[in-house]
Order: structure tokens, then C-alpha cells, then sequence
């Protein structure tokens, strides 16, 4: 079971890490292909730049929230626990449940948003004609991502595994 864990954490860092930094490195690098060009030249402008970037944003935020989990640095009840110790894991298990809660929704409605927009033939970017549904399609992936995390996430915390190490031979992480 460890094991298990182990490897579901290692492939989840890979997809946050590597996805992260292959979109920000596009939307970066399409950015500034676009100011150069619009600053060395008078007529030559990438009209579909502004789009790839906002695409970006929007992939790097709930993938990010991923990786928020992965790092404990999600949004969370912070000062309770400084001012009242004893109240730290009450308040831990209750900001998990929140957020299996949220990543349920999103799970739920995701799905039904995606299907939505995938019925509609007319759903497509502005700019590159790519059909909408590809990025609805994402909310009901990040939302299973974020429930598996914050489990994982629970079993780190309540289980004391560190999985920062790799199991052992014994099975012991």
C-alpha cells in the first residue's frame, strides 16, 4: 500500500511539475515573440498570443492548486491553530474535507459543464478555432487529481509516511 502511494505521489509531482513548466515556458515564449514582433515591426502582430496566454492562466491555476496541496500551501485556518495548539488537527481534517468537498463539485460539474460545451458545434476559442470543451474537459481531471492528492495528503499527515524518500525493499516508505 505504501508503495502504491509512493508511486501515486512520484507520478502526480511529475504531471504538476513538468506540465507547469512546459505551459508557463509556452505562454512565456509566445509573449515575447508577440512583443518583439510588435515592437521591431510596424505590421506584424500574433493575434492569437493574448489566447494562449489566457488558456495558460487558466490550466496553470488548477494545476497549480494541485501542486498547493502537494506543498500544504493551499489556503487554509491559519491563526486558530497558533493561538489554540490543541486545535491544529481539528482544523486540518476540516480544511481536507473542504477541500475533498470542493474537488467533488468540481468533479460533478466539470463533467457536466464539459459535455455541455462539447454538445455545442460552436464552442471554439476566438482565435485558433480550438474546440472549448478541451479546457472544460480539464475541471472534472484536476478535481479527481486534487481528491487523490488530498488523500494522499491525509495519509502523509495521519499515518506519519514521509514521501519525500522511496519505499524500501521491506515496504516501508
Amino acid at each position: 500500500m505504501k508503495k502504491l502511494v509512493y508511486h501515486i505521489h512520484r507520478t502526480f509531482a511529475f504531471f504538476e511539475d513538468w506540465s507547469l513548466f512546459i505551459t508557463v515556458m509556452v505562454a512565456l515564449l509566445v509573449a515575447i515573440a508577440n512583443v518583439m514582433l510588435r515592437k521591431l515591426t510596424s505590421d506584424v502582430n500574433l493575434y492569437w498570443s493574448d489566447e494562449v496566454v489566457r488558456k495558460t492562466i487558466f490550466f496553470t491555476t488548477y494545476v497549480g492548486c494541485i501542486a498547493a496541496i502537494r506543498n500544504r500551501s493551499l489556503i487554509r485556518i491559519d491563526a486558530l491553530p497558533q493561538l489554540f495548539p490543541f486545535m491544529k488537527k481539528p482544523l486540518t481534517l476540516l480544511n481536507h474535507l473542504g477541500v475533498l468537498v470542493f474537488s467533488g463539485f468540481m468533479v460533478y460539474l466539470g463533467c457536466s459543464l464539459a459535455v455541455l460545451v462539447y454538445n455545442d458545434q460552436f464552442a471554439k476559442t476566438a482565435s485558433l478555432q480550438i474546440p472549448e470543451w478541451y479546457f472544460y474537459a480539464l475541471f472534472p481531471v484536476m478535481g479527481v487529481m486534487m481528491f487523490i492528492r488530498t488523500l494522499i495528503v491525509m495519509v502523509e499527515d495521519w499515518c506519519g509516511i514521509d514521501l519525500s524518500k522511496p519505499p524500501s525493499r521491506d515496504g516501508e516508505v
